[in-house]
């Protein structure tokens, strides 16, 4: 059984590489493409009102398949697998690979090397640029922008703590299918934090409670580590502390800081049991 969220394929069309596994009308390879954007919705359907998947990062590539002839591309995220229709104007023909990220947990491009100028573009955590140079204070882009040099580091940058990347988020707005310190949902805030850290992380929190790490027995629930990841159905939250979580949730309409047991009561009282508690 294929999962729809991770594999291309309708009717009309199909990524060539699944002939023979899925029922579609043409099998095309697909073409390459980055976001150019800072961040670029991407839509489950190409309708009106169509409920945002999730979102790509400036940076990411995307394999379309298809496009609706109305501005849409139909195809799937480098990063995750992730399938849906992102806006044409987001994509472009990859022209130099990336080189850095940013690990700051946003910050402003400038059209020159002075923080007085107006800013061109706001970049978020994992966004991906091609440097060229520094210059001064600055890291510059390929397109000529100036980042703040201490707000990008390598690709191969991690961060010790997922946790800690994390913690930075509270106070961000809650926004499903968002993966930006400019709204994030709570298997987004996993994602984007584990991915800081070197672990690759699937999108969706059933996603995430299926692949990763190791569930805990009933012992092991009554010390919770930080790290530790606790599952409901839709929803999931990251350890802090023998007492403590930190979450994304629609509840506080925020990323927040709130007490384990009383997150655990608050949902129960609202009709959903924690389903696992993993550890990484």
């Amino acid at each position: 059984m294929h999962d729809p969220r991770l594999t291309p394929a309708r009717p009309e069309v199909a990524a060539k590489y699944l002939e023979g596994e899925v029922k579609a009308a043409r099998f095309v390879d697909g073409e390459e493409f980055c976001v150019r954007e800072a961040i670029a919705p991407l839509w489950e359907t190409a309708d009106a009102g169509a409920m945002m998947a999730t979102q790509a990062l400036k940076g990411d590539h995307v394999t379309v398949y298809d496009r609706n002839g109305e501005g849409l591309a139909w195809g799937q995220l480098g990063s995750d697998g992730y399938v849906g229709w992102i806006p044409d104007r987001a994509l472009a023909k990859p022209v130099a690979a990336a080189t850095h990220k940013v690990t700051a947990l946003r910050t402003y491009a400038f059209p020159g090397p002075s923080i007085k100028l107006p800013p061109v573009e706001t970049l978020t955590t994992g966004a991906r640029v091609t440097v060229l140079r520094e210059d001064g204070a600055f890291a510059v882009t390929s397109e000529g922008w100036y980042l703040p040099r201490g707000h990008v580091g390598g690709l191969a940058a991690m961060e010790q703590d997922f946790v800690a990347v994390a913690e930075r988020f509270v106070g961000t707005p809650y926004l499903w299918g968002g993966k930006s310190s400019l709204g994030i949902d709570c298997s987004g805030l996993v994602q984007i934090s584990l991915n800081a850290a070197g672990t690759g992380c699937p999108r969706d929190s059933d996603m995430q409670q299926d692949s990763l790490g190791r569930s805990l027995d009933v012992a092991e629930t009554k010390k919770l580590q930080r790290g530790d990841l606790i599952f409901w159905k839709g929803h999931v939250a990251i350890v802090r502390n023998a007492d403590t979580i930190v979450h994304a949730n629609a509840h506080h309409m925020a990323t927040v800081i709130e007490s384990t047991q009383e997150a655990i009561a608050r949902i129960k009282a609202a009709g959903s049991e924690v389903t696992a508690i993993k550890r990484l």
